[in-house]
């Protein structure tokens, strides 16, 4: 059953041909909680197939955090049976103990069922609102680039399968406008009130505020910093890789840098490639290790960092840079 066409069809439809997200032909699984966000999309995905001759089906995965939860999950499978949709429901035997354990088990859970089932592409219903809130949430938390350009467009999950967020053009209020357009049944989850979660008092006392006293837009003005943020993060990703092959030495057992290579390059690469370097360590750097790391560049011989979580510091050698390990 397809609902007439609207213009949130027709956005998505754009998107989804400009970026090039769903191919034709592909098949999709789709995670739907219920909520607003992911049933707009479910709903728009639906009435597309057949422009796209996707094989399209759903997976909802039950934390077990509230007393409705079996409920919520038989809503869902119910209404997608009624969509002629297939569907799988899965349940958590541990309920998460964080936001990021759910989140972790939610996407072992999808990533499973696509291979399992033979799905190449898994899509959620993340937002331009969503996309913002990490934004903030990660500005919060001390995060570079990379945490601030967070929710992307697409990434691998593994073993080809592609997740996909084809909703980072509408906001929460446009897939609550869609749902009373389409009329869909919407599961209110009480968690997403519970301001004792970090997401929700962004959501419901940080974003309000801003868009009150800063700018109404602010929603989509953060989500497209946080889409331009993404391309240069990729650029300088690539730039960085290709100046650590240069001036990485893997003939002297542990890989160690060539200063003079590094000295030539912008701050933001010098950066890069050294917290690349300290990783092959499994040092997880700060960004107070990193700056340390980048004064050995000009500094003299025989000079070094603080000791690294685990004993070990990097030293100038001459022309190079080195870790030595220190028990």
């Amino acid at each position: 059953m397809t609902t007439a066409w609207t213009p949130f069809h027709a956005q998505l439809h754009r998107t989804l041909r400009q970026r090039q997200l769903l191919p034709n032909g592909c098949t999709v699984l789709m995670a739907v909680s219920g909520g607003q966000d992911s049933l707009a999309l479910a709903a728009l995905l639906r009435d597309l197939q057949p422009k796209w001759d996707w094989h399209l089906a759903i997976a909802h995965c039950n934390h077990r955090w509230r007393s409705d939860s079996a409920e919520n999950a038989a809503h869902v499978l119910r209404l997608m049976a009624e969509w002629g949709l297939t569907a799988y429901g899965e349940v958590t035997l541990d309920p998460p103990a964080t936001e990021a354990d759910a989140r972790h088990w939610r996407y072992a859970v999808l990533t499973q069922l696509a291979q399992s089932h033979g799905y190449s592409h898994v899509v959620t219903g993340h937002t331009a609102s969503d996309r913002a809130e990490t934004l903030l949430y990660n500005l919060a938390r001390g995060s570079g680039m990379e945490g601030l350009q967070a929710l992307g467009w697409e990434r691998e999950l593994g073993n080809g399968i592609r997740l996909v967020r084809p909703l980072l053009e509408f906001r929460r209020s446009d897939t609550a406008r869609i749902c009373r357009v389409l009329n869909l049944p919407i599961w209110e989850d009480s968690t997403n009130r519970d301001v004792r979660y970090a997401r929700n008092r962004i959501r419901h006392e940080v974003l309000p505020m801003l868009q009150m006293y800063l700018n109404p837009q602010v929603e989509m003005h953060l989500a497209q910093t946080a889409d331009i943020l993404a391309s240069e993060v990729e650029y300088l990703n690539q730039q960085a890789i290709a100046l650590y092959q240069t001036a990485v030495d893997l003939q002297t057992g542990l890989p160690r840098l060539h200063r003079i290579v590094l000295r030539d390059a912008s701050l933001a690469l010098q950066r890069r490639v050294l917290r690349h370097w300290l990783r092959q360590f499994d040092i997880h750097p700060t960004f107070e290790h990193t700056e340390k790391c980048v004064e050995l560049i000009t500094a003299p011989n025989r000079s070094q960092t603080d000791p690294f979580p685990g004993g070990a510091i990097a030293q100038v050698s001459g022309d190079w840079i080195r870790l030595e390990q220190r028990l």
